[in-house]
């Protein structure tokens, strides 16, 4: 096998980037185990042979795609932290503008969603990317946390605590839409809670 290109010219890593976008897309929609490498490469307008430059197999393309989503969906939420003046007083309002980042930037149609969910049960590779962007995730917002006075006892463990409460309201909210329950309410419910976490020495 061909040594793996990295791309280092613009034109070269758009075209990368293009397989990655265009093969994530394929992925999602019709299932890892149903997307042929040779539909990524016409779906991205390029030859099976430019795929094998960039990419070892398909599965690579996966996680690449994996990881930029997941960064679409961290780092706007992590910027808005970053340039917030975190306080108890005003935690509510971040919260608040924290979440709706979360839920809009959670574009991925709920069949995708699933996907994605079970392919972190059977593949190892792909688990260790979902665990390692919420380890991530949660060193940032402990750092954060800290950094504007507010060090609860556990801060670790709290943060765990509160990016589920989080993702599970987003999951609610975008994908489970259950008629019954209001989703303003359940957001200010989860704030409350936060707060009371993070109130809580």
């Amino acid at each position: 096998m061909s040594e793996i290109r990295i791309p280092t010219q613009k034109r070269s890593i758009e075209k990368r980037n293009k397989i990655i976008e265009k093969g994530f897309e394929l992925i999602c929609e019709k299932g890892y185990y149903n997307t042929t490498t040779p539909e990524i490469a016409e779906s991205a307008g390029v030859s099976t042979g430019i795929i094998y430059q960039y990419f070892s197999d398909k599965k690579d393309i996966l996680i690449e795609g994996i990881k930029q989503y997941s960064n679409s969906i961290m780092f706007p939420m992590i910027n808005i932290l970053e340039n917030e003046k975190i306080e108890i007083s005003n935690l509510k309002n971040v919260l608040n503008n924290v979440i709706d980042s979360f839920i809009n930037k959670h574009t991925m149609s709920k069949k995708a969603h699933e996907e994605l969910i079970a392919l972190s049960h059977l593949d190892e590779d792909v688990a260790e990317i979902f665990k390692n962007n919420e380890f991530e995730m949660s060193e940032k917002i402990v750092s954060l946390l800290k950094n504007n006075n507010i060090p609860p006892s556990h801060l670790r463990e709290k943060v765990h605590i509160i990016i589920g409460i989080v993702d599970n309201l987003c999951h609610e909210v975008v994908y489970h839409k259950h008629s019954q329950i209001d989703y303003d309410v359940m957001k200010s419910e989860v704030i409350n809670i936060i707060i009371n976490i993070l109130k809580n020495k």
